[in-house]
């Protein structure tokens, strides 16, 4: 119950002791939350959840949506408006989008777009306001209405995200 499903994509595997391991690609546990390094959080008597999430600034967006061969062209306007919005060198920028996904968003699986932002700071009320505004304008031309698009935005620690054989804390 206090697990938010948002982007979540489980893979069980069962290891010789029978203990039961969920990989998840998304910040939604609790414990976890605002955490970049892959932690561990017990969900079920024998399971765990481990968080791997993107570079920084990184956006991870889900859609059911066929995006089509404008994908690419929206992943790089995308990255436009993170270097944008965040001010920050869009020479760091990832972005992955998932497009014809198996998503629901208010019980129904109507156009409906799932995202998570990541970044080392620059995160505030402006600056996700705008690259929510940004973000919702690219994906509006394929059908996706405004009211169905969530953006989590994360601030991760510096130690917590690794680059370049090494964090961005040293």
């Amino acid at each position: 119950a206090n697990v938010h499903v948002g982007l979540i994509f489980v893979f069980l595997t069962v290891f010789q002791s029978y203990s039961i391991t969920a990989f998840a690609f998304s910040p939604h546990f609790r414990s976890v939350r605002n955490s970049r390094s892959a932690k561990r959080k017990t969900i079920g008597k024998m399971a765990t959840a481990n968080d791997f999430s993107g570079g920084d600034p990184s956006l991870i967006l889900t859609t059911n949506v066929d995006l089509g061969d404008q994908k690419l062209n929206i992943m790089k306007e995308c990255s436009k408006a993170i270097a944008k919005n965040l001010n920050k060198p869009e020479s760091y920028v990832a972005v992955s989008i998932t497009d014809n996904a198996s998503v629901i968003f208010g019980g129904t699986d109507e156009p409906a777009a799932l995202g998570c932002l990541y970044s080392i700071g620059a995160l505030n009320m402006e600056n996700n306001g705008g690259l929510t505004k940004d973000v919702t304008e690219l994906l509006e031309p394929f059908g996706l209405p405004k009211d169905r698009i969530y953006i989590n935005f994360f601030d991760i620690a510096r130690e917590n995200c690794g680059w370049n054989k090494r964090t961005f804390a040293g």
